[in-house]
């Protein structure tokens, strides 16, 4: 039988600190076809908890040297998917306020006005013209690696440059367009595919990577349709799609040029 009365402060933070990891995977792997497992393994561990509690100790011992085994297989079979899930534990709220007393922010300072302009006059462009764009701003998150699977260009930021980039016939319009440090960084970038399963059918590749993207960091992701030229807006694993030029701009101007005063007041 349980004894609730040494039930104390440490067994409330175990609980909760076990809580938001559990969440935290939820939201990984929520939408996937790994949920099932992730669902298979919870439930497991609760009855391997409940028959040691019931000292039906011969098959809770099995049952606990089946998930110790399993913990193993999953680490191996599950490698992507941990990988994933400790980045989305980096970009949470106090994990960024913790590393944000060692270096200095910069994400806020990525853009500004002239050039969020810029971009959204090359969109309002490529939207006419049913072009495919996946454009990628970054914030805190370093995305060094993303940019090294495509072409570097260290490129001052204008219209003309990024809608030649995603031109159909340019050897650089396939994958995703860089922006960092007021630059553009790289052209033809790799971005990881998210396989969440409640995503719409409507939305294609470019969509994905926007969502696969930002679930891993904390960047924001803009698309244009090759399909319906239809302009989307991604950010935190959440996209919305069909904006005008206007709102792409009101809203880029509230991520990055508001966050900056909001930082400025602070000094």
């Amino acid at each position: 039988m349980l004894d609730f009365l040494s039930f104390g402060i440490a067994d409330v933070i175990d609980i909760l600190i076990f809580a938001v990891i559990l969440y935290q995977l939820f939201k990984l792997l929520r939408g996937t076809a790994a949920i099932r497992i992730f669902w298979t393994i919870v439930i497991l561990f609760l009855a391997w908890k409940l028959l040691s509690a019931a000292h039906l100790n011969l098959v809770s011992a099995i049952l606990g040297q089946v998930i110790s085994v399993g913990v193993i297989a999953l680490i191996v079979v599950f490698q992507p998917e941990i990988r994933k899930f400790l980045l989305l534990l980096g970009n949470t709220r106090l994990i960024k306020l913790f590393s944000g007393r060692f270096h200095k922010k910069q994400g806020s300072f990525q853009v500004n006005d002239a050039e969020i302009n810029l971009v959204v006059r090359a969109c309002r462009r490529m939207s006419d013209s049913k072009t495919g764009a996946l454009i990628v701003f970054e914030k805190d998150t370093p995305l060094d690696e993303t940019i090294a699977t495509g072409e570097r260009l260290d490129a001052v930021i204008s219209r003309e440059l990024i809608e030649n980039i995603f031109f159909k016939n340019s050897p650089l319009h396939d994958g995703a367009l860089i922006i960092k440090h007021h630059r553009i960084m790289a052209a033809r970038c790799i971005l990881p595919v998210s396989d969440r399963e409640d995503i719409s059918p409507d939305l294609g590749l470019r969509h994905r990577s926007a969502i696969g993207a930002t679930v891993l960091s904390d960047a924001i992701v803009v698309v244009v349709s090759e399909q319906t030229g239809k302009i989307s807006l991604c950010q935190n694993g959440n996209i919305t799609v069909g904006i005008s030029p206007v709102v792409l701009e009101t809203m880029l101007k509230d991520i990055f040029l508001n966050e900056k005063e909001g930082e400025k007041s602070k000094l």
